[in-house]
This record gives C-alpha cells, sequence and structure tokens, in this order.
C-alpha cells in the first residue's frame, strides 16, 4: 500500500513540473535589472547591516572575553 502512495506522490510532482516552471518563467520575464541608483541603495543597505551585526558580535566578545578578567580574579 505504501508503493502505491509513493508511487501516486511521484507522478504527481512529475505532472506539476509545467506549471511550476511556467510561473517561473512569468516571475523571470516580469523582473528587470536594478537601476545604478537602485544597486547603491540595496549595497549601502547591506553593507552597513554586515556593519551593525560585525559591532554587535564585537561587543558581545568585549563583554564576554575580555570585561570578565577585571572583575574575576586568576587564581595561580
Amino acid at each position: 500500500m505504501a508503493e502505491n502512495s509513493t508511487a501516486d506522490n511521484v507522478k504527481e510532482g512529475i505532472s506539476n513540473i509545467g506549471p511550476t516552471l511556467r510561473s517561473y518563467l512569468r516571475i523571470l520575464k516580469l523582473a528587470r535589472k536594478p537601476t545604478r541608483k537602485e544597486f547603491l541603495t540595496i549595497a549601502k543597505v547591506a553593507a552597513i547591516g554586515i556593519l551593525a551585526i560585525g559591532v554587535v558580535g564585537f561587543l558581545f566578545y568585549v563583554f564576554m572575553d575580555i570585561i570578565p578578567q577585571y572583575f574575576i580574579p586568576i587564581r595561580r
């Protein structure tokens, strides 16, 4: 019984390839190359996001690694 449902699922998946490809092609036809201004805006936003994540990661490193050394005595 499980083989039958698996075979049906495969047939159904294969029959859905055509409509799926048509929807992908429709989206690709609507897509266009961004203007220089749009590209620069997206690049700036992405750079700011990467910089913000880097700053948060560095601050987390400082708080977890460097600062505790000054408050927790080192035993020798």
